[in-house]
Protein backbone atom coordinates (compact mmCIF):
# COMPACT_ATOMS: atom_id res chain seq x y z
CA UNK A 1 0.00 0.00 0.00
CA UNK A 2 1.61 3.55 -0.52
CA UNK A 3 1.96 5.79 1.90
CA UNK A 4 0.94 9.77 1.10
CA UNK A 5 2.57 12.48 3.10
CA UNK A 6 1.53 15.66 3.88
CA UNK A 7 4.07 18.18 3.80
CA UNK A 8 2.73 21.53 5.54
CA UNK A 9 6.02 23.42 4.92
CA UNK A 10 3.94 23.65 1.47
CA UNK A 11 0.07 25.74 2.97
CA UNK A 12 2.30 27.44 6.06
CA UNK A 13 2.60 31.05 5.30
CA UNK A 14 6.01 32.69 5.81
CA UNK A 15 4.84 35.95 6.94
CA UNK A 16 7.48 38.12 6.20
CA UNK A 17 8.03 41.93 8.90
CA UNK A 18 10.34 44.05 9.09
CA UNK A 19 11.42 44.52 12.93
CA UNK A 20 12.56 47.91 14.32
CA UNK A 21 14.20 48.19 17.52
CA UNK A 22 13.44 51.77 19.28
CA UNK A 23 15.32 53.50 21.94
CA UNK A 24 13.66 56.26 23.73
CA UNK A 25 12.31 57.37 27.28
CA UNK A 26 8.79 59.29 26.37
CA UNK A 27 5.37 57.15 26.82
CA UNK A 28 3.69 55.19 23.87
CA UNK A 29 1.25 57.62 22.95
CA UNK A 30 3.24 60.14 21.96
CA UNK A 31 6.21 57.53 20.20
CA UNK A 32 2.89 56.90 18.56
CA UNK A 33 1.95 60.55 17.46
CA UNK A 34 5.13 61.56 16.22
CA UNK A 35 5.49 58.51 14.31
CA UNK A 36 2.03 59.03 13.06
CA UNK A 37 3.19 62.93 11.75
CA UNK A 38 6.72 61.71 10.62
CA UNK A 39 5.54 58.29 8.55
CA UNK A 40 2.07 59.59 7.54
CA UNK A 41 0.61 56.80 9.57
CA UNK A 42 -2.61 56.21 11.41
CA UNK A 43 -1.60 54.43 14.76
CA UNK A 44 -4.27 53.63 17.28
CA UNK A 45 -4.09 51.89 20.68
CA UNK A 46 -5.68 48.71 20.91
CA UNK A 47 -8.35 48.08 23.51
CA UNK A 48 -6.47 44.38 24.31
CA UNK A 49 -3.00 44.70 25.23
CA UNK A 50 -0.83 41.82 24.96
CA UNK A 51 -1.07 39.15 27.83
CA UNK A 52 1.76 36.56 27.36
CA UNK A 53 0.25 34.47 30.23
CA UNK A 54 2.04 36.41 33.08
CA UNK A 55 1.95 39.24 34.87
CA UNK A 56 3.26 41.91 32.42
CA UNK A 57 0.14 43.63 29.98
CA UNK A 58 2.07 44.87 26.94
CA UNK A 59 0.53 47.99 25.25
CA UNK A 60 0.14 47.81 21.36
CA UNK A 61 -0.54 50.25 18.71
CA UNK A 62 -1.29 49.42 15.34
CA UNK A 63 -2.62 50.85 11.90
CA UNK A 64 -3.50 48.53 8.42
CA UNK A 65 -2.89 50.53 5.50
CA UNK A 66 -5.67 48.41 2.95
CA UNK A 67 -4.20 50.48 0.34
CA UNK A 68 -0.30 49.07 0.56
CA UNK A 69 -1.45 46.17 2.47
CA UNK A 70 0.75 46.83 5.45
CA UNK A 71 -0.21 46.86 8.83
CA UNK A 72 1.76 48.51 11.08
CA UNK A 73 2.97 47.68 15.34
CA UNK A 74 3.53 50.10 17.79
CA UNK A 75 4.68 47.79 21.30
CA UNK A 76 6.34 48.14 24.36
CA UNK A 77 9.24 45.81 25.14
CA UNK A 78 8.77 47.13 28.91
CA UNK A 79 6.26 46.32 31.31
CA UNK A 80 6.59 47.42 35.17
CA UNK A 81 4.97 46.20 37.63
CA UNK A 82 4.71 47.56 41.24
CA UNK A 83 3.29 44.70 43.81
CA UNK A 84 3.36 45.06 47.63
CA UNK A 85 5.24 42.98 49.76
CA UNK A 86 4.05 41.24 52.80
CA UNK A 87 5.75 42.57 56.32
CA UNK A 88 6.90 40.09 58.49
CA UNK A 89 4.82 39.92 61.89
CA UNK A 90 8.16 39.85 64.23
CA UNK A 91 9.13 43.10 63.02
CA UNK A 92 9.26 46.49 64.98
CA UNK A 93 7.65 48.57 62.11
CA UNK A 94 4.86 47.46 60.26
CA UNK A 95 5.29 49.28 57.07
CA UNK A 96 4.20 47.66 53.54
CA UNK A 97 7.08 47.65 51.23
CA UNK A 98 6.80 47.49 47.42
CA UNK A 99 8.75 45.93 44.72
CA UNK A 100 8.87 47.05 40.79
CA UNK A 101 9.00 43.59 38.76
CA UNK A 102 10.46 44.23 34.97
CA UNK A 103 9.10 42.31 31.87
CA UNK A 104 10.73 42.27 28.56
CA UNK A 105 8.50 41.20 25.24
CA UNK A 106 11.59 40.47 23.77
CA UNK A 107 14.16 39.93 26.62
CA UNK A 108 16.76 38.98 24.65
CA UNK A 109 16.74 43.20 23.91
CA UNK A 110 16.24 44.56 27.21
CA UNK A 111 17.55 48.06 26.76
CA UNK A 112 14.73 48.20 23.84
CA UNK A 113 11.82 50.49 24.88
CA UNK A 114 9.57 49.71 21.90
CA UNK A 115 9.64 47.40 18.67
CA UNK A 116 8.05 48.59 15.33
CA UNK A 117 6.81 45.49 13.62
CA UNK A 118 5.80 46.58 9.76
CA UNK A 119 4.28 43.50 8.36
CA UNK A 120 4.97 44.17 4.57
CA UNK A 121 5.81 40.59 2.70
CA UNK A 122 8.90 42.17 1.09
CA UNK A 123 7.08 45.55 -0.21
CA UNK A 124 8.26 47.96 2.50
CA UNK A 125 11.87 46.11 2.99
CA UNK A 126 12.95 48.18 -0.16
CA UNK A 127 12.10 51.53 1.74
CA UNK A 128 13.26 50.43 5.24
CA UNK A 129 16.34 52.66 5.03
CA UNK A 130 14.10 56.00 4.71
CA UNK A 131 11.81 54.73 7.64
CA UNK A 132 14.89 54.22 10.03
CA UNK A 133 16.46 57.71 9.03
CA UNK A 134 12.47 59.42 9.82
CA UNK A 135 12.35 57.79 13.44
CA UNK A 136 15.85 58.78 14.02
CA UNK A 137 14.60 62.64 13.11
CA UNK A 138 11.90 62.13 15.96
CA UNK A 139 13.85 64.54 18.52
CA UNK A 140 12.53 62.20 21.59
CA UNK A 141 14.06 58.77 19.76
CA UNK A 142 17.55 57.99 21.55
CA UNK A 143 18.01 55.70 18.58
CA UNK A 144 16.15 52.97 15.82
CA UNK A 145 17.72 50.05 14.13
CA UNK A 146 16.65 46.88 12.49
CA UNK A 147 16.25 43.62 14.27
CA UNK A 148 17.17 39.84 12.62
CA UNK A 149 14.37 37.81 13.31
CA UNK A 150 15.80 34.67 12.53
CA UNK A 151 18.35 35.79 15.55
CA UNK A 152 15.62 36.13 18.29
CA UNK A 153 14.57 33.11 20.63
CA UNK A 154 11.55 34.66 21.55
CA UNK A 155 10.09 35.56 18.53
CA UNK A 156 6.77 34.24 19.05
CA UNK A 157 6.00 36.68 21.25
CA UNK A 158 5.53 38.85 18.49
CA UNK A 159 2.48 36.77 17.24
CA UNK A 160 0.02 39.81 17.42
CA UNK A 161 -3.47 38.49 16.51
Amino acid sequence: MAVKKLILDDFIDDVNYTLIAVHCSIEGYRLAYFLNKKLGLNLKRKHEDIDLNTLAKYPIFEWEDIKQQVTWHLVSNVCRIEEVIQPQENTLFHSQATRQNTFYLIPEYKRVNYFLKINDDGLLSKNSKNTLSNIQEIPHVITAYNVDVDTIKSKNNLIFY
